[in-house]
């Protein structure tokens, strides 16, 4: 079995290199604490065009509103125009369908004078 060194005892708790370790540690953790800080930063500062963005948007969507609303009140005036149209129609169909049934009527009663007039003069009767 070959010899093992055997340490010398150092003075304090930790080894000689573990001091150099914590303070890389150390230095490790204040680098990452700025990183981390830089970008939370950046992160508010993308949220906040974000937001901004997004009341632009908004801001779009109620002129859009705007429009459509516009449209909805001109629509109701046509389609109330419409409405009064459409009756105004339906009396004169009324009218003309009153006039045609009158006139059929009127054909049919004469028709039916000539028939008895003929009836009468041929002695159907």
């Amino acid at each position: 079995m070959p010899d093992t060194p055997i340490e010398t005892p150092q003075s304090g708790r930790y080894p000689p290199d573990m001091e150099s370790r914590v303070t890389v540690l150390e230095h490790l953790a204040r680098a990452t604490f700025e990183t981390l800080e830089r970008m939370e930063r950046a992160s508010e500062r993308r949220f906040e065009a974000m937001d901004r963005r997004f009341d632009a948007i908004d801001g779009r969507f109620a002129a859009i509103d705007g429009r459509f609303a516009a449209f909805d009140a001109r629509f109701e005036g046509v389609e109330r125009r419409l409405e009064a149209i459409s009756t105004e129609y339906h009396a004169d169909f009324r009218w003309l369908l009153g006039v045609m049934l009158a006139s059929w009527a009127s054909v049919m009663g004469v028709l039916g004078g000539i028939l008895a007039v003929m009836a009468h003069g041929f002695h159907w009767f």
